[in-house]
């Protein structure tokens, strides 16, 4: 049962915050994610970034599909985790936000060899992409298509890589049934078959809006 005293909640927000503060962003991120906020559009919290970053190094990826641009705050943790040759693939529909996000790379120095920014439909270009290729897949896209997106990015895996879901707690809304937006249910039933999908092996992390993290059998 969730903890209701004041006194212990408060120490748990505490806990959460100081995770979060653990790891500080540079500047180039700092701005990158006021663009975020600028244009409407998702960033993850440094929390949920070094985490990314953790991950990436941890499977030691050079290959990395990003389902979600945005104004490219994901993008530079990934890459700083992934191998120095890896390559990351970042697919949105936004133009705008890629052209925020290509300015954060080139900022940060990041070798243009080694980001391919897609602008398209994800269906469609995720289509075209190599099965079985790649080490990671990392999503942040609109929670209606998350569960088809989840399903594109297990064809792109390959077996051990991992999956990663962000927000995957949408606003702390999962958590409580009597949120019933269109959102917040669709990211609570892709989250609840996680848990039952044999082909992943699955946690949630409370950091940031979330992460789901999976590694697919």
């Amino acid at each position: 049962m969730a903890p209701t005293d004041p006194r212990v909640l408060a120490i748990h927000k505490a806990s959460w915050d100081f995770a979060e503060n653990w790891t500080e962003q540079d500047s180039i991120r700092e701005h990158a994610r006021a663009k975020a906020a600028e244009i409407g559009c998702a960033a993850v919290s440094a929390g949920a970034g070094s985490l990314l970053r953790t991950l990436a190094a941890a499977v030691k990826a050079h290959t990395v599909v990003e389902i979600g641009t945005g104004a490219g705050v994901s993008a530079l943790w990934l890459l700083e985790g992934m191998n120095p040759d890896g390559v990351l693939t970042s697919v949105d529909s936004e133009a705008e936000h890629q052209l925020i996000a290509k300015e954060a790379l080139t900022q940060s120095g990041i070798n243009a060899n080694r980001v391919r920014l897609i602008n398209g439909r994800v269906d469609e270009v995720l289509e075209r992409l190599t099965e079985s290729a790649y080490d990671l897949a990392f999503i942040s896209g609109k929670p209606a298509e998350l569960e088809a997106n989840i399903e594109r990015a297990e064809k792109l895996l390959r077996k051990g890589g991992l999956l990663i879901v962000d927000r995957a707690l949408w606003h702390d809304k999962v958590a409580d049934p009597a949120q019933r937006d269109t959102d917040t249910v669709s990211m609570r039933r892709a989250v609840e078959a996680m848990s039952k999908n044999d082909s992943f092996t699955s946690s949630l992390i409370p950091l940031g809006s979330g992460l789901l993290v999976s590694v697919k059998k």
